[in-house]
């Protein structure tokens, strides 16, 4: 492997027109937040870079649809996204954005350098155009009937309600949604990357060079170069965005695609104006990518390519992605709703950050897509993170204040017993270096789990509490143990748990050092620590005053807390979570997924049927009837033969309803019948009337019954 002097890692920029869900944590911010902090521990020289995505058309959308600007929608979701991402100690050295005027400069200037040197080609297109509106039509911006389940409100590039991609083209009936115009083609010219000149090159650098990429990241981006790359254009006809920095490009601005990962060079130009280029141009400098899925192949083949085309850039060592993460068994979908909210988790489970970490680590969908529900988080909680973990640290604090008022007692009278326990510990933290370094941090999770089991299985096992009774010199010997594994607790956990980590280097009275900080100069020592009243993980830029400073080398070794160091008193670093609280947030689900289902069903309601007169409607002899005996029709599906007492006379309706309904379930039910409808003849059998039903939007049927006891032949009307 290279030897890196430094790290260079970015997270994907989330997109400014709405807030961060879970899904987006799981899929690329707690990964990269996990793999940085682990980095500093190790003390080595890393950078963190994210930023807003704030163009692009799904953003003017909503902002039409507000009524307020572009700027508006992505100032608002910009502030939200940041805070969640501070809530939950996920401390990027910068969180910008590419509304910033260095962005807007450095990807005009990025552009202008390929355009100059000829790398695009121009292409000549027709395209969709709202004469009303004076403006070309983003697919999003066309609407129409769906050619495939006949949505009437289907989408030029997807229907929601079927979930088909589509094109403008394939839509019945296109109209704006600017105007509600019928949209004409119009020709317009445009900047195209031919990726497809990069296609031999891309299939050495992935497919030879990095074979030791993730295999769904591997897979994916052989699957579309196997499928053969094709010219993609870098502008589009547009007012939000970057300019085309091109004379008689007017109206046209830079295609988001193209624009967002620039982000990642300008926020790092943002942050470091004097020494950006160490990190972007030094080939000893490692770029490292966190993103989901639906990123991989703007990461691995058209982001390079852009780089590759530019020069003097170093390209990414490693890109890894997860897969997605359901929610309740469903897929989240920030449309429908069906989402947890950061913000949201953060105001109804205050202080409780490290929870939503560690559920949303040890569920990770690393390999494959995973489902988070909410008993599963109340239970990951209460019989983990509580009932081990901060179980064995509260009875080895509490214990050492009750027997030797808070300081860490001599190893009076060890025993074999205790170097075996402490020796597990190095083993733990070799795994978790090699999990970490190949981005498995589920299963690094796993082995810093596994140290505070050791820890709580020794205390358990050798029960101080008694040995008290009889040998003070052996209860010393147990807590020191106890103690030098809650410091080795405190650093593994950092990575994962950064609050409650710091709570508990608080309570050791040990400070940690994670490494530089270059949002306060580069090399400046910072400690992430928890303080008290402000509830979050903060970088610092100095020790809290501590004289015994921990890092990733203190673990696996025997003494960390040397004896008469005198420790804080005990708190709780879990708390468990109670019924209610998950029960409130799954009725909160079940309430949107009602209402959800709601909304479908009356976009499938029928438009209204021609108008009639009412001579037409009086010449309809609907009469109640009650049903006395039903069987279904032999060799039918859906087919019910019933006897029916219609206060005339008792008759047969032959009716297509078995689907819904049983002939048990139709004995004895009083319906509405239509009477007077001509007889016809149904696999042999005379059927006299229609019985009046309901078709709902999802199809089903319900009868239309009165709404107490009527007399058979009671006429509705």
């Amino acid at each position: 492997m290279k030897d890196y002097k430094r790290t260079l890692v970015t997270c994907a920029l989330p997109y400014a027109n709405g807030p961060v869900h879970i899904g987006h944590l799981a899929g690329a911010y707690i990964p990269g937040d996990i793999y940085v902090r682990f980095l500093r521990l190790r003390g080595e020289d890393v950078l963190f870079i994210c930023g807003s995505d704030e163009h692009g058309v799904p953003i003017t959308i909503k902002a039409r649809k507000e009524g307020i600007t572009p700027q508006d929608v992505v100032d608002r979701y910009h502030k939200i996204m940041k805070d969640a991402f501070t809530g939950l100690g996920i401390n990027f050295d910068i969180y910008s954005r590419t509304t910033s005027k260095v962005h807007d400069k450095l990807a005009s200037d990025f552009f202008r350098k390929l355009y100059d040197e000829g790398k695009f080609i121009t292409k000549e297109t027709e395209q969709f155009y709202d004469d009303e509106a004076r403006t070309f039509l983003a697919d999003r911006y066309i609407v129409g009937t769906c050619p495939k389940c006949g949505n009437p409100n289907a989408y030029g590039d997807q229907c929601e309600k079927c979930g088909s991609t589509l094109s403008p083209e394939e839509l019945v009936n296109p109209r704006s949604a600017l105007s509600g115009a019928a949209p004409r083609k119009v020709k317009t010219k445009h900047w195209y990357l031919p990726l497809d000149q990069y296609e031999p090159w891309l299939r050495d650098w992935i497919l030879e060079q990095h074979k030791e990429w993730k295999a769904n990241v591997y897979g994916q981006c052989k699957s579309w170069l196997d499928g053969g790359l094709q010219p993609r254009a870098v502008s589009r006809d547009l007012d939000w965005g970057v300019p085309v920095p091109v004379e008689g490009a007017e109206g046209k601005v830079l295609y988001v695609w193209f624009d967002a990962p620039i982000g990642y060079i300008s926020n790092t130009k943002e942050l470091l104006p004097e020494s950006w280029e160490k990190w972007w141009k030094s080939e000893d400098t490692r770029l490292v990518h966190f993103i989901g899925k639906d990123n991989i192949v703007f990461h691995c083949i058209v982001f390079p390519s852009m780089l590759k085309a530019h020069g003097g850039y170093v390209l990414p060592d490693n890109v890894p992605s997860n897969e997605f993460l359901n929610l309740e068994g469903d897929k989240i979908s920030t449309s429908r709703g069906w989402a947890v909210w950061v913000d949201e988790y953060e105001r109804d489970f205050p202080g409780q950050e490290d929870v939503l970490r560690y559920m949303l680590t040890a569920n990770a969908p690393e390999t494959k897509d995973n489902d988070f529900t909410w008993k599963d988080f109340q239970s990951r909680n209460n019989s983990e993170l509580v009932a081990v973990f901060g179980n064995f640290v509260n009875r080895a604090v509490v214990l050492t204040h009750k027997y030797f008022n808070g300081v860490v007692p001599r190893n009076a009278k060890p025993e074999a017993i205790d170097a075996e326990t402490l020796a597990q510990i190095l083993p733990c933290k070799e795994a978790m270096e090699k999990y970490i370094e190949t981005f498995h941090f589920r299963e690094a999770l796993k082995e810093a789990m596994n140290m505070a089991r050791i820890g709580n299985k020794y205390i358990s096992d050798m029960e101080p509490w008694k040995v008290a009774k009889t040998d003070m010199d052996r209860t010393a010997s147990i807590l020191y143990t106890c103690l030098q594994i809650c410091a080795c607790l405190a650093v593994a956990f950092e990575p994962f748990t950064p609050f409650s980590a710091g709570k508990l280097r608080d309570m050791l009275h040990v400070s940690l050092n994670a490494g530089s900080d270059h949002r306060k100069g580069e090399g400046t020592p910072t400690e992430n620590f928890y303080r008290e009243g402000e509830g979050r993980a903060l970088h610092t830029g100095e020790a809290p005053g501590y004289d015994i400073v921990l890092d990733w080398s203190s673990l696996g070794k025997g003494e960390l807390l040397p004896a008469g160091h005198a420790i804080g008193e005990a708190e709780l670093l879990f708390r468990k979570i109670e019924d209610a609280e998950v029960d409130a947030q799954i009725a909160r689900l079940e309430a949107i997924k009602a209402e959800r289902e709601k909304a479908e069903a009356l976009k499938n309601i029928p438009p209204q049927k021609a108008e009639v007169s009412f001579d037409d409607f009086s010449a309809m002899d609907i009469r109640t009837a009650t049903v006395l005996e039903a069987e279904r029709v032999p060799k039918t599906d859906k087919l019910l033969k019933l006897t029916i007492d219609t206060g005339l006379d008792k008759r047969t309706i032959v009716s297509g309803i078995a689907e819904y309904y049983s002939p048990e379930d139709m004995l004895g039910k009083q319906i509405c019948i239509l009477a007077n409808l001509a007889p016809r003849t149904i696999r042999g059998i005379e059927s006299r009337g229609m019985i009046l039903m309901a078709k709902q939007g999802d199809g089903s049927m319900r009868f239309i019954t009165p709404a107490e006891v009527l007399a058979n032949g009671s006429q509705v009307g």
